[in-house]
């Protein structure tokens, strides 16, 4: 995520009124500064301004054969940037036929799975982190689309965001009909419910605000008193300029391209001759720890060159002491286990998902390197493999692990669990956080491709936790993952620096 606002897309493609952007950072320092309490709505549109939408052509032509495969492509093609009234008609077209006949359960299920396998890559981090801003201030936080809750909800169940107004489908037997119940959400109507939201929920419109990037919602924008056009096509770039309000422009994600599916082949041949070169440099010593630090160091450096990935690290003096410690930090994308020993530097070995040992890459590297893998769906079995870890704790060995347990589909930081907190209790060491920002862009969670660009990497202060109460820690770790939280929200800006082996990157 970026704290300022990206660079605008094409004049003939979005946004081509020449208004200039607003800046990101300023506009979260508003809302934090601003009046807060749930009396205030942030109204988000959902295609365009939450999410980047997908493509037209080859979808739309895909959703003409019917069946699974249509009515996957009516449900993802129909996420568009800039709706407009005739894209919006043929959606409702084609949902009549796809939609006719399934169950509400049936296609919830579909959501997830489209959401799990798709969607999630082209969410806007800058709209987490806004959400997350406003419900920091109290606001309640809105969600709108035209579209079903079928594509929507499962975006706002990942978000975090409790309410969701979009169009109805209608059933008849508990099978859909095809079309809708009621009034759809497309322009007037949409404001319809957000006023109505409104009205049943204390909110003063006047005071709140709403993020949209199509003309469509113009009825929308003018409801509240502080209207944001994000991404704007050119109609309302230019009635956001006419009106002097704010615009602000998310970078969109974009898919590997074939340059992009090279240079990681490239970085995986890297990282398998720089672990190499790294224990054969060292196998004089015959220390077989001395061997896996070298390849830690040589393999992740020459795979983020190789990648063409830059790190940013703020804080890194938390990372040299005290040691050993509990390195903890948020799971974002396969290439973690890259960055966060390249940032942590030697003496760290790491705690990882059993499933790991069947990567023909990965797996040999981390069991040479001396991680602890466990089985999370035995959770007798995974406390009886971590015994073994307070013991190599004590004998001055430090510990990387995830307390996610898994890669998160947004930026969020997903509950902790408690057993590296224990792990550190048991040892008398401390934790340090490693906050992770942007991993997720640099590859998708669920995609071994990764593009070239910049992951910010913050080392925070060590937390002491030998005072813990092992029985009653629950608050505590959950004070720990707000931290990560605050830090990604607002991230620190003092005392970063690049990583010796990066260099500067070229558009």
């Amino acid at each position: 995520m970026s704290q300022a606002a990206a660079p605008r897309p094409a004049a003939d493609d979005r946004g081509g009124s020449g208004e200039a952007p607003a800046d990101l950072g300023a506009m979260l320092s508003a809302i934090r500064s601003g009046p807060q309490g749930p009396e205030i709505a942030a109204v988000f549109d959902f295609g365009g301004t939450v999410v980047d939408g997908f493509p037209r052509p080859p979808l739309y032509r895909r959703a003409l054969g019917g069946g699974a495969r249509g009515l996957s492509a009516t449900l993802l093609g129909s996420i568009r940037n800039g709706l407009t009234d005739g894209e919006y008609s043929r959606f409702l077209q084609q949902a009549a036929q796809v939609l006719a006949g399934r169950t509400e359960d049936e296609l919830d299920e579909l959501g997830v799975q489209l959401f799990r396998r798709a969607v999630y890559g082209h969410l806007y981090p800058e709209a987490w982190q806004l959400i997350r801003t406003h419900e920091a201030a109290g606001h309640t936080v809105v969600l709108t689309s035209s579209l079903t809750r079928f594509q929507v909800a499962p975006a706002a169940a990942a978000l975090g965001v409790r309410h969701v107004l979009c169009t109805e489908m209608a059933t008849s037997d508990g099978l859909l009909t095809g079309y809708t119940a009621g009034k759809t959400l497309w322009r007037h109507g949409k404001a319809d419910a957000v006023r109505t939201f409104a009205s049943a929920n204390g909110i003063d419109l006047s005071r709140s605000y709403a993020y949209a990037d199509g003309v469509a919602d113009l009825p929308v924008l003018a409801l509240v008193g502080h209207p944001v056009a994000v991404n704007p096509e050119r109609k309302l770039g230019a009635m956001a300029t006419d009106n002097a309000w704010p615009s602000l422009a998310f970078r969109p994600r974009k898919a590997p391209r074939p340059l992009d599916y090279l240079r990681t082949i490239a970085g995986f041949a890297a990282l398998i001759g720089g672990a190499v070169f790294g224990v054969l440099a060292k196998s004089y010593t015959g220390q077989r720890r001395k061997m896996a630090d070298a390849l830690m160091a040589y393999g992740t450096g020459a795979t983020l060159r190789a990648l063409g990935v830059r790190v940013r690290v703020t804080g890194a003096e938390h990372a040299r002491g005290p040691r050993p410690a509990v390195f903890l930090f948020n799971h974002q994308s396969q290439f973690d286990v890259i960055i966060v020993p390249n940032v942590i530097g030697g003496g760290v070995t790491g705690i990882g998902k059993k499933e790991l040992t069947r990567n023909p890459l990965f797996g040999p590297l981390m069991r040479f390197v001396g991680v602890t893998f466990i089985d999370r769906s035995d959770t007798h079995r995974a406390r009886a493999a971590l015994a073994p870890v307070v013991e190599t704790l004590r004998g001055g060995l430090s510990i990387a692990v995830s307390p996610e347990g898994t890669r998160s589909y947004t930026p969020e930081v997903g509950p902790f669990k408690k057993g590296a907190f224990h792990i550190a209790h048991q040892a008398g060491v401390p934790v340090i956080p490693v906050v992770i920002r942007n991993a997720g862009e640099i590859s998708w969670r669920n995609s071994m491709i990764a593009r070239r660009g910049t992951v910010d990497v913050a080392i925070l202060a060590p937390i002491d936790v030998r005072d813990w109460d092992p029985a009653a820690m629950n608050e505590q770790v959950e004070t720990v993952r707000q931290l990560f939280l605050a830090t990604l929200l607002d991230w620190p800006n003092t005392g970063s620096s690049d990583m010796e082996h990066t260099a500067p990157q070229r558009d």
